[in-house]
């Protein structure tokens, strides 16, 4: 039987009416765009019954009776933001990035453009990192040892994220095939303290609504960028601070009371599945979670916002080595600076939340926006304490998000025994139903070597990126393993083993560090025993050129950007080779 018909079987309780209405015809994969039906840990469907009729009809995209056409606007294909000038650098429309084909995996074939059909389209958000810059956990005075521990950008955050949802609403399909876009996937690290205000404003900017990007005191800012210390940029003072001397930061009279005020998101118009990172899981995105003095002094009234260069360095050294996965020298670090930090007001919301809350938010039916439900958890992971889950992409492919966090504690990652064995299961009965699949993960293959030990199950095994890709290379379903974690545009070739035809390890850049991309990715068959998988980057809505005085909403998300370009210690390399890039990549059917 078409898998056409077992979807809508699958969702019985719904009008057949409602859901042609919601597609406008049923025909082929386009009419099931948004529809799959989420499977559970346990490869069922999810124990909360049947998708709601209303939410179904917003899941599927409209499809136009127009003829659809490839395109370039509004993806690097047509322009990309580059610098100009030096000093503080600015940003304007640079040469667009060509589409590379590779074929490292098989060889392209002539005349496959005019044969190809599309299989699947989806976009990939990934290293969102909506950060709450207030936050009493921060450890911004690590920016001497490293550019991630603070960012002159990160107060701006979620409105360059509303940027990046209003970007994939205006898309007009995808690039090459032109074919209705199914859903968007972010790969993890959403929130960066692992905060429960953070958790609320990412599922508002993803779902539609109304944020305010402040914490503690609601009338003003309170943190680093107001302390009177010179390490970080200080945009409404006349303060002569290193970002200011060195690199040429302007003063932005305003700056702060803009970036804590009100942003509107109007929430993707697709259906959205989330996948966890280590920032939503681990406090400062490296520590066990679970130490009541992290959480206390996480809604508390005290902030650490200096530490001398010596005691900063070796902190971060030990963190680099994984050396305090539990975080017992970070907390003796703290406690004895404790007369060193600063006032601030304390505030509830900026608690830890668990992995159960995670989900349960994500369940939440105010947040369901275009859906689905849970967008990918279900009651299912609720009742396992789970993270991971498939879910049906379109007629022909599946989708299957991991748990790559390591509640050991450390920034990298592992599998633990159960979720392999769980993951292997599912790659077998997509092989016997013909299915091909598309695995997304947090973490990178080569940044899966963290096997410290899961508290809650110290007698299973953890795996890591080598043992993962070598499962996944034995599995002729899998097209492509999609992730992000290391902020940088990379594409790696994965040759099969035992008659498999190999995969695409896709991993994308982050929205938070320059270029702030994400990812469209589309599945064709080329019908001459060739598969093609189309990875197309995009910038968000806000425009490249920044004007100091628009504090706008869309002014924000533009100088998001161009901040992010000049923030010292970026890395030029982040967007990768032109073959990390827009591409074409062929595997064999």
């Amino acid at each position: 039987m078409p898998r056409t018909r077992s979807v809508t079987k699958a969702a019985a309780d719904i009008d057949r009416r409602t859901v042609l209405a919601a597609t406008g015809a049923l025909t082929g994969t386009a009419a099931i765009a948004g529809v799959g039906h989420l499977l559970g840990p346990g490869g069922h469907k999810a124990a909360a019954g049947p998708v709601p009729a209303q939410a179904l009809t917003r899941e599927v995209p409209e499809v136009s009776a127009a003829p659809r056409v490839p395109y370039t606007r509004g993806t690097t294909l047509a322009s990309v933001a580059t610098g100009h000038g030096s000093g503080f650098r600015r940003l304007g429309d640079g040469p667009a990035w060509p589409r590379v084909v590779r074929s490292d995996l098989r060889a392209a074939r002539s005349g496959r453009a005019a044969r190809r059909t599309a299989l699947a389209a989806f976009v990939q958000f990934t290293d969102l990192h909506l950060v709450d810059v207030q936050h009493p956990l921060r450890y911004e005075y690590l920016r001497s040892q490293t550019s991630s521990a603070w960012r002159p950008q990160e107060s701006l955050s979620v409105a360059g994220a509303v940027a990046l949802v209003e970007r994939v609403n205006a898309l007009r399909g995808a690039p090459v095939t032109a074919a209705p876009l199914h859903f968007v996937m972010t790969t993890g690290d959403n929130t960066d303290n692992n905060a429960r205000c953070e958790l609320d404003w990412f599922l508002t900017a993803m779902s539609g609504g109304r944020i305010t990007p402040n914490t503690g005191d609601p009338r003003h800012y309170e943190g680093v960028q107001n302390s009177g210390i010179p390490l970080y940029w200080h945009p409404d003072s006349a303060l002569r601070d290193t970002d200011k001397r060195d690199h040429r930061f302007p003063r932005l009279d305003g700056f702060l009371a803009a970036a804590i005020s009100e942003v509107r998101s109007p929430g993707l118009n697709l259906p959205w599945y989330s996948t966890v990172g280590n920032h939503d899981a681990l406090p400062g995105g490296c520590y066990a979670p679970g130490d009541s003095y992290f959480a206390e002094l996480a809604v508390g009234g005290r902030k650490l916002m200096d530490l001398p260069a010596a005691q900063a360095k070796a902190i971060w050294d030990n963190v680099k080595q994984g050396g305090d996965p539990r975080g017992r020298e970070f907390e003796r670090l703290l406690r004895s600076q404790a007369r060193h930090m600063r006032a601030v007001t304390p505030d509830e919301s900026r608690a830890p939340f668990t992995p159960a809350e995670y989900v349960a938010a994500h369940l939440d039916p105010a947040r369901t926006g275009p859906g689905p439900v849970g967008h990918g958890y279900t009651q299912a992971n609720l009742a396992a304490k789970t993270q991971y889950y498939t879910f049906r992409v379109s007629d022909d492919v599946i989708g299957i998000s991991l748990d790559s966090t390591d509640p050991g504690g450390h920034y990298e990652g592992s599998l633990g025994t159960a979720q392999l064995t769980w993951l292997t299961a599912q790659l077998k009965a997509a092989e016997r139903n013909g299915d091909h699949a598309v695995v997304f993960s947090h973490h990178t293959s080569r940044t899966m070597r963290n096997l410290n030990k899961d508290p809650g199950h110290p007698a299973e095994r953890r795996h890591g990126g080598d043992e993962l890709a070598a499962l996944l290379a034995a599995h002729r379903p899998v097209l492509a393993w999609v992730n992000g974690h290391s902020h940088k545009n990379a594409i790696t070739p994965h040759q099969g083993t035992g008659g498999s035809h190999g995969f695409w390890e896709i991993s994308t850049a982050s929205h938070v560090d320059f270029p702030q991309l994400a990812r469209i990715i589309e599945i064709t068959d080329n019908h001459d025993g060739t598969l093609s998988l189309f990875t197309t980057l995009i910038e968000s809505s806000a425009p490249h050129r920044t004007d100091f005085s628009d504090l706008s909403q869309t002014g924000l998300a533009a100088l998001y950007r161009e901040l992010a370009f000049n923030a010292p210690g970026s890395r030029a390399t982040l967007s990768g080779t032109p073959g990390d890039r827009n591409t074409e990549l062929v595997l064999r059917k």
